[in-house]
């Protein structure tokens, strides 16, 4: 074999075996899957006379080289939808994405140098961890409490920055929406407060915004987007995923025209699937969008009751707050337990859960210490059984595991 090649520093400690193959957990009968952020597959809808209409009158557009920026049509209805919320917004300042994650890792190839500082909360969503890490971030973490992430500790940590003579970080990355992995919604005060003080900073704001209609109770909230007064300062990064069905890997982002003119030229994929654009649209413009998304709010309104019901019976001792909309439950464990433990244990029983420690990005043993306290657990997935019977496998070794 001829001597290894210099690869970039972002690959150099990447494995070079392939993933284990298998069957993912949530399409294997006996698991049951509290890790999953899948869709329930019942709430899936039937788009088969989209397609046929996307492959019939509108072939010769959705089988063609698609529009960098994206379907224009589709691209209308989404600043419609999100103008709703109280944005200003035209299809100049919309981008289709191939989904939320394809769209921050294409913010982080406008925005990040290697070495750059980036403000996340304390947790946060695990799977932006790794796209933010291969850029060669360094991680500004600020906690969050029930009303959002704490703007007078990141103000005191952006005037510590600069007294040390260190440049603001890059952008501030918020689910401000049924926070992934905790449920809170920032409130509409927090969320004013964190728009002035990234303006007065000069700093981005990354608004991760999936979870936004698949609201239970309450009235929606202002979005950072829709206080950005001038546009220049939020980038909304959306998603199909969780409306309606995430096979489609459709998403978007909303920003200034300067900023998507920029990122348009950095998109190497030469414009998402014309087709699934064109489906896409033909749903999101006939009347079963909203009857689904009714449907969408009351199946997970069920399961997220269901599975307070069962954690209160089947876990005692632990805390949890009452999430407004989302997929997920944040337990606090009691100091006794360790939710990497937990979590190996209740793989034994064919349950799987994700431990606190995968929500952090420090590593130093002081926040792991923190992060064991915590567990998220998905309801979208598993059935209302599944559930009961899930938690009731949890439950002997939880209580063991507390009773030391």
């Amino acid at each position: 074999m001829r001597k290894p090649a210099s690869f970039a520093r972002r690959a150099a400690g990447l494995p070079s075996t392939f993933p284990p193959a298998h069957v993912p957990a949530e399409l294997r009968a006996e698991i049951i899957p509290f890790d999953s952020g899948f869709a329930f597959p019942q709430l899936l809808p039937d788009l088969t006379c989209f397609a046929d209409d996307a492959l019939g009158a509108h072939r010769a557009q959705a089988l063609q080289y698609g529009i960098g920026q994206g379907h224009p049509e589709l691209r209308a209805w989404i600043a419609d939808y999100m103008n709703r919320d109280g944005c200003r917004l035209s299809g100049a300042n919309i981008l289709i994405v191939n989904g939320a994650k394809g769209g921050l890792d294409l913010i982080c190839r406008l925005l990040i140098d290697e070495g750059d500082a980036v403000v996340v909360g304390a947790p946060m969503y695990f799977t932006a961890i790794p796209i933010f890490r291969t850029f060669g971030v360094e991680f500004v973490t600020v906690n969050q409490d029930a009303d959002g992430i704490e703007v007078g500790e990141l103000r005191h940590t952006l005037q510590q920055r600069a007294q040390q003579g260190l440049p603001p970080p890059k952008f501030i990355y918020d689910v401000v929406d049924f926070h992934n992995p905790s449920g809170v919604t920032a409130t509409a005060q927090r969320r004013s407060e964190l728009v002035d003080l990234a303006r007065e900073w000069n700093i981005f704001l990354i608004e991760d915004n999936p979870y936004r209609r698949v609201r239970f109770r309450g009235e929606s909230l202002p979005t950072l987007k829709s206080l950005d007064a001038d546009g220049d300062l939020v980038f909304h990064v959306g998603t199909f995923s969780k409306l309606i069905a995430p096979g489609l890997r459709l998403g978007w982002i909303a920003a200034h025209e300067s900023l998507i003119a920029r990122l348009i030229r950095l998109k190497s994929d030469g414009g998402c699937s014309p087709f699934m654009q064109q489906v896409v649209l033909g749903f999101c413009q006939s009347p079963h969008f909203t009857t689904h998304v009714r449907k969408v709010q009351d199946t997970y309104r069920e399961h997220r009751d269901r599975m307070l019901a069962a954690v209160k019976r089947e876990l005692p001792g632990v805390q949890v707050a009452i999430p407004e909309g989302g997929y997920y439950l944040w337990l606090t464990l009691p100091a006794n337990v360790n939710s990497d433990v937990l979590a190996s244990r209740a793989e034994e029983v064919a349950v799987h859960i994700i431990p606190g420690s995968r929500f952090f990005p420090s590593e130093d043993e002081t926040t792991l210490a923190r992060a064991r306290r915590y567990v998220r657990l998905s309801y979208s997935f598993a059935t209302l059984d599944q559930i009961d019977e899930g938690l009731k496998r949890l439950g002997p070794i939880y209580r063991s595991l507390a009773s030391g």
